[in-house]
């Protein structure tokens, strides 16, 4: 009697085993380590030049004098700290001195709830410059991944920095995170937010209201 109960149960065993084993073939590939994937940003070559104001989709210059704008404040402000900052995607150290104005620098972290959620509106700041000024990041006190991870599913495309030390919130005495910096021609901080997530329409009255510039629709 065991041995023909035996005999039923064993075609139904091996029938669940098929359902649920699967082969090597099954499983995913393991995504490749950061440091072998090529870097979503752009590299950090022409941050020392500066900007050139186009019509959206023209490519015609037109002309922009920062600080126009009526509303805008007028010069001066305190000069950038005098930084020398590693790029991302690596080449010679950046002086953030260097970084022609007029800029947006945002410092952001991967593990920063608000940086995650206001970077595509950067990312679609930088698009819409058209050529009036640049959008810089500066990654602060982060894992090469996280930031990597981050630039891929987000689509970040522009220059980004990298500030493992704070030093620049250090020399700002500012410990918020994101933190935007509004610099410029001269390159002279116009104004610093730290208010947290900005969306579109937020990041375009900062520069009008800071940098005398109108961010395309």
């Amino acid at each position: 009697m065991n041995r023909r109960l035996a005999l039923l149960v064993l075609p139904l065993l091996l029938v669940v085993a098929g359902c649920t084993a699967g082969t090597a073939d099954d499983d995913p590939a393991p995504r490749p380590a950061a440091a072998e994937r090529p870097s979503p940003f752009r590299d950090c070559a022409t941050l020392a030049t500066a900007p050139t104001p186009t019509s959206p989709g023209s490519g015609t210059p037109t002309p922009s004098t920062p600080g126009s704008d009526p509303t805008a404040p007028a010069a001066g402000g305190p000069a950038l700290p005098d930084l020398t900052l590693s790029c991302f995607t690596g080449g010679a150290p950046v002086a953030l001195r260097s970084v022609a104005g007029p800029a947006v620098i945002n410092v952001w972290a991967s593990w920063c709830p608000p940086c995650r959620k206001e970077l595509p509106a950067f990312q679609r700041l930088s698009e819409r410059a058209a050529g009036q000024f640049q959008v810089v990041g500066v990654n602060s006190r982060d894992s090469r991944s996280g930031a990597q991870s981050i630039g891929e599913d987000f689509g970040v495309r522009f220059p980004i920095l990298v500030d493992q030390g704070e030093a620049l919130q250090r020399e700002l005495k500012r410990n918020a995170m994101p933190l935007t910096l509004f610099v410029d021609t001269d390159g002279r901080i116009r104004h610093i937010d730290a208010t947290g997530a900005l969306d579109d329409a937020q990041l375009a009255k900062l520069v009008r209201q800071h940098l005398g510039l109108t961010v395309p629709a």
